[in-house]
């Protein structure tokens, strides 16, 4: 008779291998894929009449998986539930309870924040039940978000275009993103002048910036005021007036947290939001380390505290002191560390399940983007613990005819968490200057500014302000910047946000109509409700009713006076040559395209394409037209295509390289600017700025 087994059900496949390894042949492990149940996508399955209650159904494909889980569950001697540590994997931990028949006694949940051997062999030592607090807290996010989508997404439909939709969090984001088009559009540059000079003291040389006159600061707002302190200035000769020399400790920085990890990955290894989450998840489910087997190198990645265990803290101490020495550890971690008040603490922060993983000794077991993102997470979390760096800094002041510039230096005393984690501006001491002598001016250089307009959001930009005004949680940011991307509301242009023209018309509809949804107070408190559900002092249903009750008074007005839109149609300014008849510029889900004015009769439909004024280097036919792969990346191709093939990733400029005859192309240069050079490195021009 064959030796029954204990069952254990994971989210995903790959979770399910590492997990099988640690446990042993009295385990079997199986993944449920993400949820089983849900809400049906062809209505909205919620009874408001009768308390929200909401109509769950098995997903649809599933139904072979429940019937294998139900098989398998009845033959186990114990049944675990080791989802995800969050609300999201609570909830279909609690699913699967449902669908499985399994009471509170018979359902083991476990829950492990690495996936380590020694944290999941511990996890399972201490089994729990379900947490319904945490489960009525995603089922209120849930439900909020269907009353929402599935109430004023109908309404789009019929009023503008069908295929729109609308959403608590990703209206809140196109509307900051719609703000901001509004304030660039509404700036209006103002002049200012500086003044930087170079000084020198004997050999040495240093800068200095003009500052104001008569001790006070004074702004350079036009050239007559430039004009007027140089008058002022009759040699190359002046007086150092003080010199102040302090010590400067500068603190390590906390653990990430997702949001960080978000911000920090795109502005440092230019990883696009979803990316980061999906080399992060690799990372946490496990790599093969070849003699170690599989091992979860990180944390859950989807947290916003940055709490450390004490076991971590010990482990990383003694790691810092033995590499760098007793100084540069913290010693008991006396720092005090201060999570958002939002934080959900049961997590750590982002972290690695080992800092004797160093990223050198297990570089050979991941590819380029595991190894980039892991060196990050480590490097910040290494650093987090260390002592703050020592910066000597010397402030001196430089004064002739009471025209006043003032220089700054500091240099490293003492290197801490920058050992690891270099953040810091090169050292950049001044010479060693007392007050009372003189130093020499080599150059004065007047230059004319202009105010600049705030910048358009990027991903992780846009990130750290829907966290700053506590809208969203880690596990909803890259979801919700996918979805007003593909929802064709914004568009990712040189890695920045812009409004789309359909963008625009929704986003002026929901504002007018339904304040509330994008109303960033009013949102922050809904996050800040389903925080206290999760923490049992708030009931779900109170939460979703409170809600939904003005809500619906919104959507009754709503219905009877939104008119509706008008989006017209543009002349492309030349025939269909299918019909003769003019072709039109329409909107479409994905954006603008050339089509037939005599549609539905005639269906010819185009692409609008930007050429770029070069001829195809492969063909010397066609032109040169900037395209757009699947991911949004701009390449070049030629407008013969299919007939020819030939694309670049580069942009051609026209001309041949002068040694090989290679069509030369423009890439961005380090540093910024513009460089034209051989793709087969014969031949390159100077920087372009």
């Amino acid at each position: 008779m064959a030796v029954k087994k204990n069952l254990v059900i994971v989210e995903s496949p790959a979770k399910a291998k590492t997990i099988e390894k640690y446990l042993g042949r009295n385990y079997k492990v199986m993944a449920s894929v993400g949820h089983i149940r849900d809400l049906p996508k062809s209505r909205m399955g919620i009874d408001v009449e009768n308390n929200y209650e909401p109509d769950y159904i098995n997903i649809r494909g599933k139904g072979p998986l429940i019937k294998d889980l139900k098989k398998e569950a009845k033959k186990a001697t114990n049944v675990y539930l080791a989802s995800d540590p969050d609300r999201e994997g609570e909830a279909i931990a609690w699913h699967l309870a449902h669908i499985l028949n399994l009471d509170d006694k018979s359902a083991k949940r476990v829950v492990f924040n690495e996936i380590t051997k020694p944290a999941v062999k511990a996890a399972f030592k201490q089994p729990r039940e379900i947490d319904l607090d945490l489960v009525n807290a995603q089922q209120a996010r849930r439900l909020l978000d269907r009353l929402v989508g599935y109430s004023i997404s109908p309404i789009l439909w019929r009023k503008i275009k069908k295929g729109l939709s609308a959403g608590r969090v990703q209206s809140l984001a196109t509307k900051l993103i719609i703000d901001r088009e509004k304030e660039i559009q509404a700036f209006e540059p103002e002049e200012y002048w500086t003044i930087d000079g170079n000084f020198k003291k004997g050999a040495k040389k240093f800068k200095a910036n003009f500052y104001g006159v008569g001790g006070k600061k004074t702004k350079l707002t036009h050239q007559e005021d430039v004009k007027a302190v140089m008058a002022r200035l009759k040699s190359k000769e002046f007086l150092v007036t003080d010199v102040t020399k302090k010590e400067r400790k500068k603190n390590a920085p906390q653990p990430y947290t997702t949001s960080n990890l978000q911000q920090d990955a795109a502005n440092k290894l230019n990883f696009r939001t979803r990316k980061t989450m999906m080399v992060a998840q690799q990372l946490y489910e496990g790599i093969n380390l070849g003699k170690e087997g599989t091992v979860g190198l990180i944390t859950y990645m989807r947290t916003d505290s940055v709490r450390i265990s004490d076991t971590a803290k010990a482990e990383t101490s003694e790691f810092i002191e033995n590499k760098f020495g007793k100084e540069y550890a913290k010693h008991g971690s006396k720092v005090a560390v201060k999570n958002n008040s939002n934080a959900q603490d049961a997590h750590e922060a982002v972290r690695p399940s080992s800092v004797n993983r160093t990223p050198e000794s297990i570089a050979q077991f991941l590819d380029n983007s595991q190894l980039k993102l892991y060196t990050l997470i480590w490097n910040r979390f290494v650093a987090s613990q260390m002592t703050p760096a020592v910066m000597d800094t010397m402030k001196v002041k430089l004064e002739q005819n009471e025209v006043l510039f003032v220089a700054n230096g500091s240099k490293v005393k003492f290197q801490g968490y920058q050992a690891v984690y270099n953040d810091a501006d090169k050292d950049k001491m001044l010479p060693e200057m007392t007050a009372g002598e003189m130093v020499q001016s080599d150059s004065l250089e007047p230059a004319q500014h202009f105010t600049q307009p705030p910048a358009r959001y990027s991903e992780a930009t846009l990130i750290k302000t829907l966290e700053e005004i506590g809208v969203g949680r880690p596990s909803t940011y890259a979801p919700t910047l996918e979805t007003i991307q593909r929802r064709y509301y914004v568009r990712l242009v040189s890695k920045r946000f812009e409004p789309t023209e359909l963008g625009e018309i929704v986003n002026n509809l929901v504002v007018e109509f339904f304040p509330g949804i994008v109303n960033a107070d009013f949102t922050a408190s809904m996050e800040n409700n389903l925080d206290e559900v999760e923490e049992g002092k708030k009931r779900w249903l109170e939460v979703v009713d409170t809600f939904y009750q003005p809500f619906a008074k919104e959507l009754a007005y709503a219905e009877e006076h939104i008119e509706k839109v008008q989006i017209k149609d543009e002349p492309a300014g030349f025939d269909c040559e299918l019909c003769g008849n003019p072709m039109v510029i329409k909107l479409g889900k994905y954006g603008k395209f050339y089509a037939c004015s005599n549609f539905p009769e005639c269906r010819n439909t185009k692409p609008i394409v930007k050429e770029i004024g070069v001829i195809c280097p492969l063909c010397h036919e066609g032109q040169v037209i900037e395209r757009k792969s699947k991911k949004n990346r701009i390449f070049y191709g030629c407008s013969r295509y299919p007939e020819c093939e030939w694309t670049s990733w580069d942009k051609p400029v026209g001309r041949n390289c002068p040694k090989c005859d290679h069509y030369l192309v423009e890439k961005k240069a380090r540093g910024g600017g513009k460089q034209v050079i051989c793709p087969n490195k014969d031949y390159e021009e100077p920087i372009q700025k």
